[in-house]
């Protein structure tokens, strides 16, 4: 029997969440086994990402993917057509083809969307589960799989909805379920209950790029108090049943040294951040914060990480970007004790693999995370379960780009049965 070989790489410009344009990539393989991915978009996005390669010019204000795409059809297809499926070799022939260290020549998002589509593709001639194939790249993984926790992006702010907090993500984290599936339900009872709240109180319910509602509360502070309100209202113990997971974003607002928190006119200095951070989580049931400082503020981060690394989940992302490099740095200065996943920061699914690898390995945990310009594409929920990180950021509990990969992590709670646990035990 011939060996088998990828016969067909193709792309081609799709549109993602906000009607912005992104790489969908097919790869098809000598035995007829067909993968297709599309890739999503920051609008955060880290100074030290991995480079998303747009068109400029005028056409669709500069954001155009012609490049990326022409790269895949052209150049990539060139390189990869004729060998092998293996994604490991695969991955590194396009690293060396763009011969750049942030992938920056055929782009990142071109790079991405080929290595995902061939990990389907490689899933379907195997004739395995996406997720039993991303379980073959790590050297980590657990005995049994881990369905995640997942973390609900309930009230959104700063890039991601205008005029709302500075800090840009207030999440649920339902710890106290049972399954994932029970996860969802007490998710969903307190969006509900968050949406009836807010709209008694005035204030308007429209939601931001990654569904979560995005009010003009005023302070930092207060929506915390209102998904208390919501959680209790649905019926949960706040703290016990359900905790709070914050994405402060903080580079966002990092102003000449300082961070400049504009929806309470005041200007706070590192260690004044760690402070608030601490008075918060004596307050509320806080038990993870992403990138509380900037993406640069080393120093900031290591007093943050002595501070409440023993109590709080502090996540690297900007800080990070999913690069081993700068994850090594974070081990080795105890700057954080976890890190965001996000496989568009580093551009290749071998490479995302082995930053999860870097992080259990030092005792980090790994959080697998969507980007606010998402689409219909479900991979990240496979590939949590594959990598059994045990928690996904990916959402609210609105819109269908977001839905699409909690009811993906339903199906496969359900096929997996007894082979997985809910990831509760990563948390504690």
């Amino acid at each position: 029997m011939e060996p088998t070989t990828i016969k067909r790489v193709k792309a081609r410009e799709v549109y993602d969440s906000r009607g912005t344009p992104t790489v969908e990539a097919e790869v098809l393989l000598s035995d007829g086994s067909l993968g297709r991915a599309i890739v999503p978009s920051g609008a955060s996005t880290g100074v030290h990402e991995a480079v998303e390669l747009r068109d400029g010019g005028d056409r669709l204000n500069g954001k155009g993917v012609r490049k990326a795409v022409e790269n895949v059809n052209g150049e990539i297809a060139g390189v990869l057509q004729g060998r092998s499926p293996d994604q490991v070799e695969a991955d590194q022939a396009m690293k060396t083809l763009d011969g750049t260290p942030n992938k920056g020549r055929l782009g990142a998002n071109a790079i991405l969307s080929v290595s995902m589509a061939l990990s389907k593709a490689g899933a379907v001639s195997r004739k395995v589960a996406l997720w039993e194939y991303f379980r073959s790249l790590s050297s980590t993984t657990p005995e049994n799989y881990v369905i995640p926790v997942p973390m609900m992006n309930v009230l959104n702010g700063g890039r991601h909805a205008e005029k709302s907090s500075d800090f840009q993500e207030y999440m649920i984290m339902p710890v106290g379920a049972a399954s994932f599936s029970q996860a969802m339900e007490m998710g969903a009872s307190v969006f509900m209950a968050l949406k009836k709240i807010l709209s008694e109180a005035g204030f308007a319910t429209t939601v931001g790029d990654e569904g979560g509602f995005a009010p003009s509360l005023g302070s930092n502070e207060k929506p915390l108090e209102f998904i208390k309100q919501a959680v209790e209202k649905a019926g949960w113990k706040f703290g016990k049943d359900i905790s709070i997971g914050m994405d402060v974003a903080a580079s966002e607002f990092f102003e000449n040294g300082e961070y400049v928190l504009k929806s309470e006119n005041r200007r706070l200095k590192s260690e004044e951040m760690v402070n608030t951070f601490s008075e918060w989580i004596e307050k509320y049931p806080i038990i993870l914060i992403e990138d509380g400082l900037d993406q640069d503020d080393w120093e900031g981060h290591k007093l943050l990480t002595a501070r409440l690394g023993d109590r709080v989940e502090l996540v690297g992302d900007d800080l990070f970007v999913t690069n081993v490099e700068r994850l090594q740095r974070g081990i080795n200065e105890k700057a954080a004790n976890a890190i965001l996943i996000k496989l568009n920061q580093i551009g290749t699914v071998t490479e995302t693999v082995a930053a999860i690898d870097l992080a259990r390995q030092n005792g980090f945990r790994a959080v697998v995370s969507h980007r606010s310009g998402e689409t219909e594409d479900t991979t990240i929920a496979d590939f949590v379960v594959g990598l059994s990180t045990g928690q996904i950021k990916t959402g609210s509990m609105s819109r269908s780009e977001r839905i699409a990969k909690y009811n993906q992590l339903l199906r496969i709670e359900e096929e997996l049965g007894d082979k997985c646990q809910y990831g509760t035990k990563t948390l504690t």
